[in-house]
């Protein structure tokens, strides 16, 4: 079972958890706002595949953390609308940003010897490409993509997948994400879940699915994640 943390914002005071040893992110909403792009993209190919009308963004968000092709057969959308997401997401990925304070809280967990990996709704070679042009790559040892497991989220094999890589075992380690599905596959996992609030635009939603810990802003993390010794 995981092991809990807390229930509302992390402290400095927080002493209940065991010793983390790493770090699973997801990549976008915790590392990345990446929402405009997406909403241009999506609207791109939903033009291109489906025709006139709106294309139903917010829907498609409500499924974040999933993978493109899942999402699509959730809304009863054709799959053929995934080349052309894909080609405009590559087109814009200059416009994605990093969150505040996500930078200092990478090269503060790695000062402090965490090991850290992404576990993200996207291909693995786009998230690996995005992270690159962004200069973020070299913080993550291991970036898994939908694409790269048998069961992306909801399902655990991403967080799993994680941990092998990592060679951490799950009660030494903790999922950040901002989205139902990142949490489900932590909980599946038996890793301890971190709700990421800074870029959720459906709070209440998130904290109903039950994460141990909730995190405001990404420096909040550091509570949880004191420096790991002999490192």
């Amino acid at each position: 079972m995981t092991t809990p943390l807390v229930r509302q914002s992390a402290t400095a005071t927080d002493t209940s958890a065991p010793a983390r040893l790493a770090v699973i992110f997801d990549l976008d909403g915790v590392i990345v706002d990446s929402f405009a792009v997406m909403s241009e993209a999506f609207a791109v190919a939903y033009a291109e595949v489906v025709g006139d009308g709106p294309a139903p963004f917010e829907e498609y968000r409500r499924h974040l953390g999933r993978y493109f092709p899942d999402i699509m057969r959730i809304m009863g959308l054709p799959l053929e609308m995934e080349e052309p997401f894909v080609r405009e997401s590559y087109r814009l990925a200059n416009q994605v940003t990093v969150f505040d304070g996500v930078v200092e809280l990478l090269l503060t967990l790695r000062v402090r010897g965490l090991r850290l990996a992404i576990a993200t709704g996207k291909s693995g070679p786009r998230a690996r490409a995005l992270l690159d042009g962004l200069g973020l790559l070299p913080f993550f040892e291991h970036v898994i993509g939908s694409d790269e497991v048998a069961r992306p989220k909801p399902a655990p094999d991403m967080v799993l997948q994680a941990l092998s890589l990592l060679d951490v075992p799950a009660e030494q380690a903790i999922m950040v994400g901002d989205a139902p599905t990142d949490l489900a596959s932590a909980q599946g996992a038996d890793v301890a879940a971190a709700a990421a609030l800074w870029a959720s635009p459906e709070e209440e939603e998130l904290l109903a699915a039950g994460p141990d810990v909730v995190l405001r802003r990404p420096a909040d993390l550091l509570a949880l994640c004191p420096s790991v010794p002999g490192r």
